[in-house]
């Protein structure tokens, strides 16, 4: 089973660009997992007949989301979105000024035969880390949580735009960026701790210690061209599904968005 992750940054503009369309017919995923849709589905002109769609779309207008389209020989037993109310309470998961963060469309889980899969796309914590505090102290811990709860039913995969980087390896210029958001102690902390309650990072644990492997590229002085990148966007693998990793891929030549696929090949 071949699954893709994949924040669009915006999905209808993806589709125009006629970016979508020739990827999944080169790929051919197995799932595919989408972050930032910015879109709901009825506003989006989607011709994916081999596929099940279910999205999580935010109130808020052309603003965040997440999709996962699933082959429709893949039989999913169920769909959760967000995150269960007793966790968002538990972790004060409340507006922050800019907005609900379990109102935004930002986690969608599905259960299938052997495992749960879930998307996220986890807040960012601005360039000024206004929103820090709700990474350490109320989001991360929550996300860790909410799959750990799952873990004890069946093995979790999750997947998508975390928004860290978590090692020096993981970002061009890690000297000039300590302590800015995206490569603050505290959100490369909160990653930590995913690997803590027994997931594993699935590109390293294919790839090692390799070098210039990005996913999320600035707009700014050619830096996709140059290669100036961090990698941000993840599978993370219950170590339980060690044995059934074969391999884990970036994708930097895919275009359409600031963001490239990643993926993971399970074999059951």
């Amino acid at each position: 089973m071949k699954i893709f992750s994949w924040n669009v940054n915006g999905l209808r503009a993806l589709i125009r660009k006629g970016e979508l369309e020739k990827f999944i017919e080169r790929e051919k995923p197995d799932i595919l997992c989408l972050q930032e849709t910015k879109a709901r589905r009825g506003q989006v002109e989607i011709d994916l007949p081999d596929y099940q769609e279910y999205w999580n779309s935010a109130e808020r207008a052309g603003y965040s989301g997440t999709a996962i389209f699933v082959r429709n020989d893949i039989d999913v037993k169920n769909v959760a979105m967000d995150f269960p109310m007793r966790l968002a309470e538990r972790y004060n998961l409340e507006s922050d000024g800019y907005g609900d963060p379990n109102s935004e469309g930002r986690v969608l889980t599905i259960e299938l035969d052997k495992f749960f899969l879930t998307t996220v796309y986890t807040p960012n914590s601005k360039r000024d880390l206004t929103r820090l505090d709700l990474r350490a102290q109320h989001w991360d811990p929550a996300f860790r949580d909410y799959m750990s709860e799952l873990r004890q039913k069946k093995p979790v995969v999750f997947c998508g735009d975390l928004n860290v980087a978590h090692q020096e390896i993981d970002l061009a210029n890690p000297k000039q960026n300590v302590g800015k958001h995206g490569f603050t102690v505290e959100e490369r902390t909160g990653f930590d701790n995913f690997l803590s309650a027994g997931f594993i990072d699935s590109f390293r644990a294919i790839h090692g210690d390799e070098k210039d492997a990005y996913t999320w590229w600035t707009h700014w002085a050619n830096a996709r061209e140059r290669n100036i990148g961090w990698r941000i966007d993840y599978f993370l693998v219950d170590e339980k599904l060690k044995k059934n990793l074969a391999d884990a891929a970036i994708y930097p030549k895919q275009m359409g968005s600031d963001h490239c696929p990643v993926s993971i090949e399970l074999h059951f």
